[in-house]
């Protein structure tokens, strides 16, 4: 069974020379400018993704390397040596 998609309409603001542009590109591309557009947008959101999931990796990678140097810093584990 097919989920209907649901789609909303977005108005779009750019300079003249931007629209040109883009119009050029995606007659290039065999596309609609609307479509051309969504795909640009989608690869903009997936990269925005991926620097954000990156930048949280880093950080908390280098958080739980804080932790491992402040758990070797103990001086015991008491356990008792025989």
């Amino acid at each position: 069974m097919l989920v209907p998609l649901t789609v909303k309409t977005v108005s779009l603001k750019m300079p003249q020379d931007l629209v040109e542009e883009t119009e050029r590109f995606a007659k290039a591309s065999d596309k609609q400018v609307s479509e051309y557009i969504r795909e640009a947008v989608r690869e903009k959101n997936e990269r925005q993704l991926a620097e954000r999931i990156t930048f949280l990796a880093a950080k908390f990678s280098a958080e739980a390397e804080s932790m491992d140097e402040e758990f070797d810093m103990t001086t015991g584990d008491g356990l008792a040596k025989g």
